[in-house]
């Protein structure tokens, strides 16, 4: 394991350190906040605090604290690749890499359809035509991806600003959501049909759909601590884990604290059945402080567009620590002689995501599939984050303490419910049981792929490594 991890230090050794602590707490809250997990919580009403606290105690925290525990261990570029490679088998981390970079990029196809939804909803309804134009939506997707990539060969001396840029505007949109709301707020206006103040503490009813919302508010919306692990390699402090495990600590009360007063100002102004889900932050404004609209809109798409960046650059660099190990071929570590970024791998993820998301943006749009594909991406991430939280529970020579371990067990459970709920839907399908085989089908499918091409990488390497 020593020398595993001498050996990513070496390689790391050739990127530049570019990040700083106010760098990655950016990175945290551009990677973590959801903008439109307000919007999901406001539909349960006054109670959603209620979902937020238990889905903070039993996820966020936990997860919190297994990360900075393992970041501390393995401050390695390549994060939970890195760590499920050394604490389990290469296989493993090989296979958590997969399902990383797989989610990442269902992420970055969908940013041209997210963008061409906000810009006609900014530029108001003479640019309505956007939502609806593959032809438009297609043409932004190549630009966007071209854009990505651009950022992404610059590396994070250009990419850090942008990903501040973006955790900025991020705060900030809440911050206006919050002050526009607020007045009401405290002189009891709400738009709660009953006149209920927009937070209650009372308790919901235990049930499967309640337990479903406090599966995606844990893990959907909390999900991403493990991101910034990935850039270990180009922080600049001597005390890598010891930064990384600030920006956790610094980020997370502030993004719970967004959610909770996020969601509240929204029900300050939309009443739980007719929040808008996919801008209920422009909805707020729009009431509140209309002249605020347009800004709000075109921020919220720089958000987007800053976040797909990061996931992005996040992506590439997974090919990257796995060609160091010689699991891919050698041109996806190729770095760029001037900035330092793996050129081959941008390449391949640009070309790769321009394809499929022109591909379904040429497809009928069939909701269902767009939902199956959505459930398969969460599934792909969740299976990384029952690795990470197995490793302070199950992984050989593994000695955490026991609030380590409690905080595993409490994230594995909850990560695990979100996989359940997300394999039996719970909503109305044409085919319920149908549903749940594609799902089963094609995440273990993808396991399996991805385990052959391991055995057959692993052993062509060691025939080459034999003969040399």
């Amino acid at each position: 394991m020593t020398q595993a991890a001498g050996k990513v230090e070496l390689n790391s050794s050739r990127l530049r350190k570019e990040l700083r602590l106010l760098d990655l707490i950016g990175m945290q809250i551009l990677n973590i906040v959801g903008l439109f997990w307000v919007g999901t919580a406001g539909k349960l009403g006054p109670s959603h605090v209620m979902y937020w606290v238990p889905a903070a105690l039993l996820f966020y925290v936990p997860s919190g604290i297994v990360v900075a525990s393992l970041v501390k261990e393995m401050p390695l570029e390549g994060g939970l690749y890195q760590w499920a490679k050394l604490r389990f088998s290469p296989c493993m981390g090989f296979l958590v890499a997969m399902n990383i970079w797989l989610y990442n990029l269902l992420v970055v196809c969908k940013i041209g359809v997210v963008v061409a939804d906000n810009g006609a909803y900014a530029l108001g309804p003479a640019a309505s035509w956007l939502s609806s134009s593959k032809l438009a939506i297609i043409s932004i997707g190549i630009v966007t991806m071209a854009g990505l990539m651009f950022l992404a060969w610059r590396g994070l001396a250009l990419g850090k600003w942008i990903n501040n840029i973006g955790g900025g505007a991020v705060v900030f949109l809440f911050l206006a959501m919050i002050v526009v709301a607020l007045p009401r707020w405290l002189h009891g206006g709400s738009a709660i049909p009953s006149g209920a103040a927009p937070i209650a503490f009372a308790l919901p009813a235990l049930s499967l759909f309640n337990l479903n919302i406090l599966g995606k508010m844990g893990f959907g919306a909390f999900s991403g601590f493990d991101g910034v692990g990935v850039f270990a390699g180009e922080c600049r402090s001597s005390d890598v884990a010891g930064s990384i495990r600030r920006s956790v600590w610094t980020a997370a009360p502030i993004i719970f604290v967004m959610f909770v007063a996020g969601t509240a100002s929204v029900l300050t102004y939309s009443a739980p059945d007719s929040i808008d889900l996919v801008a209920p932050m422009t909805q707020v404004l729009n009431s509140g402080a209309p002249r605020l609209v347009v800004f709000s809109a075109m921020l919220l798409i720089f958000t987007l567009l800053a976040g797909g960046a990061l996931s992005f650059s996040l992506m590439v660099r997974l090919p990257m620590v796995a060609g160091w190990d010689h699991l891919l071929p050698a041109w996806f570590s190729r770095l760029d002689p001037r900035h330092r970024t793996p050129v081959g791998s941008i390449l391949f993820a640009g070309a790769l995501g321009l394809a499929f998301s022109i591909l379904a943006n040429v497809g009928t749009g069939n909701q269902e599939a767009f939902q199956l594909l959505d459930n398969i991406g969460g599934i792909l991430y969740a299976l990384t984050y029952l690795v990470m939280f197995g490793i302070p529970l199950i992984a050989f020579r593994e000695k955490p303490s026991w609030g380590v371990r409690w905080a595993a067990v409490s994230g594995f459970l909850m990560t695990l419910l979100y996989v359940l709920l997300s394999v039996v839907p719970i909503v109305e399908v044409a085919n319920r049981w149908l549903f749940t085989v594609k799902i089963v089908a094609i995440v273990a499918g993808l396991q399996g792929a991805g385990a052959a091409y391991y055995w057959r990488a692993s052993r062509a390497h060691e025939r080459v490594r034999k003969c040399a």
